[in-house]
């Protein structure tokens, strides 16, 4: 089987991987970009992004993910749709291996394969993203002014939210299954003094209710007396963390305890040298469209002055 070699292989797009690959496509890397079945990042499930640079009036998640891909190959940049299996990182060139398709080789990697936010599970939630129930409180509770939110989740992340939300719902209810919080005290203590938010502990989400229009309530089990009730809402804001796309790497780079990959302070380089890591993948805080473009600029920029090096060295092993 015949062999592919790359100076750049970004695995993942999103915007953190496309805005790598515009970089590298205009310092004329030609990238190769492999992306997986569902392109995009979760960017494709926003419906209007309103506070991305440059967008006045808004833009349509899925048009601003298209426009940065047509930006890229405009520049020469090559795209490929598969999973990767396995990226032998033992030696420098890497191989990287994908289901069904010949082998790549690749001088360096960016991974930017971006973190999935966990879901409850429940009947109308996934079919109603974008229509009311969301994952995202700072992409999205600006579409919520003087309405009334739920938010579905019992840690840090979800008292962060609730609080967060109070500046534009006229209520926040917090939903939990269980009666008692894991955040930390202080996220309780800010969550509990704030007057718009109020409790549904002790409850378990069972269904999304929407009408025509989008979302109306949350049906949920009281688990103390077995009973269903429904709580009247706007909009549903699922609070229970993200997992970051890293199993595949079978945990040949450093992550933290959670799995988000590691990077050296101030760089995008991963443990592994040639190997670099933006968006999501690596940012567990800010999670955030143009954060993650950022971090896409500068993975390209610390792969470009790798490689840079790397071909500086190799002439002057040859003239030696």
């Amino acid at each position: 089987m015949s062999t592919s070699v790359y100076k750049s292989v970004i695995i993942g797009t999103g915007p953190a991987g496309l805005t790598a690959a515009i970089y590298l496509a205009r310092a004329n890397l030609e990238p190769l970009i492999i992306e997986g079945p569902e392109p995009g990042g979760q960017l494709t499930t926003t419906t209007e992004v309103e506070n991305f640079p440059g967008f006045p009036d808004g833009i349509m998640g899925p048009e601003l993910m298209d426009n940065m891909r047509k930006q890229a190959e405009r520049f020469g940049a090559e795209f490929q749709t598969g999973w990767v299996n396995k990226i032998d990182f033992s030696n420098r060139p890497f191989r990287i291996s994908i289901e069904g398709r010949e082998d790549i080789v690749a001088e360096t990697i960016i991974v930017s394969t971006g973190a999935s936010a966990k879901y409850l599970g429940i009947e109308g939630e996934r079919e109603n993203v974008g229509r009311g129930v969301s994952t995202c409180a700072t992409c999205d509770g600006f579409f919520f002014r003087n309405k009334k939110i739920i938010v579905v989740g019992g840690g840090d992340s979800a008292m962060e939210e609730a609080n967060f939300l109070t500046r534009f719902a006229s209520e926040v209810v917090v939903v939990n299954r269980r009666s008692e919080l894991r955040a930390s005290k202080i996220m309780q203590d800010r969550a509990r003094q704030n007057p718009k938010i109020s409790w549904g502990l002790n409850k378990t989400p069972l269904e999304v209710l929407t009408n025509d229009r989008g979302v109306t309530g949350l049906k949920v089990k009281n688990n103390s007396t077995n009973e269903e009730e429904v709580i009247e809402t706007d909009g549903i804001f699922i609070a229970i963390g993200h997992t970051p796309n890293t199993k595949f790497l079978d945990n040949q780079l450093q992550t933290d305890e959670q799995g988000y990959l590691l990077v050296n302070p101030g760089t995008t380089e991963t443990n592994i040298p040639g190997v670099f890591a933006c968006g999501d993948v690596q940012d567990h805080r800010y999670r955030q469209a143009i954060s993650a473009a950022g971090t896409g600029c500068m993975a390209a920029l610390d792969c470009e002055r790798f490689l840079e090096a790397a071909e500086s060295e190799h002439l002057q092993t040859a003239v030696r």
